[in-house]
């Protein structure tokens, strides 16, 4: 994809559904009895994965307009798949397939493509296996991931080294087999998607600050679900409507779940002038209408504390970064180096090949603004969020913007460059 700088942004859009909530609404919609509504459901690649691995298990999905019909199988229903589970690039189908599979009367085994099978896999394997599964997986950490047959799962009380919400939704969907009361307690709150809707689907669930505890379950309640828009997505939109002279951009609809929207308090922290409007509840989520003009934006610094609800924003964030004024530290996301790349080094590498001034950390950036970029071949490494950003950054640079692999923002946002299109002038 090749970018040419604008003068401005206008107009009002729509995003893509929220993935996270997509991915789950799926599986527990397989798992419950009855016909359950998915309305405005994400149709990217990584939650077609989800969807299949499903379908492979026996479950009826029909994909009607804008809406996904699930006939779901109840919790013991699920079949043995006759082939292994294609899990794509999709780190969440894993992780969170992996509790469920853990769970069942027979065995099953989880593949991905090469950048999938490079993530780690025993943050997940470690707490499943003290349920009682039996999992072999490539150096006991990577896909193929082969989870065999193991009869009942034991409840555990687990203290997740990470704020990972997939360790944890991985191990409550375990505990829905598990015998008594299994409980997860993470250093800080991750996002809660999984926590909701479980219990929106009757389930029998806790939640006690950083502890939530799930008790075993005989019956999921089929369900009618519209899942609102991904803020993840909205991100390259809101910094772009920041960072591009003379833009006033509202996006529709989008998910503003206080376990989500660090990405706002950051960008506010740093002067942006972002209203929210309209907000109301939808499916058990908080939704928004949100919009944004061009702001002079100032430097700030955040840790490990606001992470967890900001870590796929991170790459725009450090974008906003380097047209902001003084010098940004973005601390405690070590997270980054084991998502679909190693984001540190992809983000820091190639804004810094356009002009940026970013270091590089253990766990994180230091970025000096605000810097002039200049348009040149990027490389998004095959991560979609990589490919976004760099995408934003060529609407600011000078000359033109090269990115290659751009088709990878299909892992997530299919049409980004059809909607990037609608408001560009």
């Amino acid at each position: 994809m090749r970018i040419n700088k604008i003068s401005s942004l206008n107009g009002t859009i729509t995003v893509p559904a929220d993935k996270s909530i997509t991915h789950r609404s799926i599986m527990l919609s397989s798992l419950a009895e009855g016909k359950s509504y998915i309305h405005n459901y994400l149709m990217s690649d990584d939650c077609l994965m989800t969807m299949n691995a499903f379908k492979q298990m026996g479950v009826d999905i029909e994909q009607k307009e804008k809406s996904l019909i699930i006939n779901g199988v109840g919790i013991n229903g699920l079949k043995s798949p006759v082939k292994e589970i294609y899990a794509g690039n999709s780190g969440t189908t894993t992780r969170l397939l992996s509790g469920i599979l853990a769970g069942q009367n027979f065995s099953s085994t989880i593949v991905g493509d090469p950048s999938l099978s490079k993530r780690p896999m025993k943050r997940v394997i470690e707490p499943l296996s003290l349920m009682g599964a039996n999992i072999e997986a490539k150096e006991n950490n990577f896909l193929p991931m082969t989870i065999n047959s193991s009869g009942k799962l034991k409840a555990i009380n687990y203290l997740s080294p990470v704020a990972s919400a997939q360790v944890k939704s991985c191990i409550l969907f375990a505990g829905l087999y598990a015998d008594g009361i299994t409980k997860v307690t993470e250093p800080i709150k991750s996002r809660d998607h999984s926590e909701r809707m479980l219990k929106s689907f009757g389930a029998d669930i806790c939640v006690d600050n950083l502890t939530v505890s799930i008790n075993h379950c005989n019956k999921l309640y089929a369900q009618e679900i519209t899942v609102p828009c991904d803020i993840s997505s909205a991100a390259f939109f809101i910094v772009a409507g920041l960072i591009v002279p003379s833009s006033n951009i509202k996006i529709l609809n989008v998910n503003i779940n206080k376990t989500r929207d660090g990405i706002l308090t950051v960008l506010k922290n740093m002067g942006a002038n972002i209203i929210l409007d309209n907000i109301r509840n939808i499916s058990g989520e908080d939704v928004a209408d949100v919009e944004v003009k061009t702001s002079k934006l100032i430097s700030t610094s955040f840790g490990k504390e606001i992470v967890p609800s900001l870590i796929d924003e991170i790459p725009i964030i450090v974008l906003a970064a380097t047209q902001a004024e003084g010098t940004t530290v973005i601390s405690g996301a070590k997270e980054l180096k084991v998502k679909e790349s190693n984001r540190i080094h992809c983000v820091a590498s190639q804004l810094n090949k356009m002009g940026a001034n970013i270091q590089e950390t253990d766990d994180g950036f230091v970025i000096n603004g605000p810097t002039k970029l200049k348009g040149t071949t990027v490389e998004s490494f095959d991560d979609h969020r990589i490919a976004m950003m760099l995408s934003i950054a060529g609407l600011i640079a000078e000359d033109k913007t090269e990115i290659l692999n751009s088709d990878c923002v299909k892992i997530s946002f299919a049409n980004f460059y059809e909607v990037l299109g609608q408001i560009c002038k």
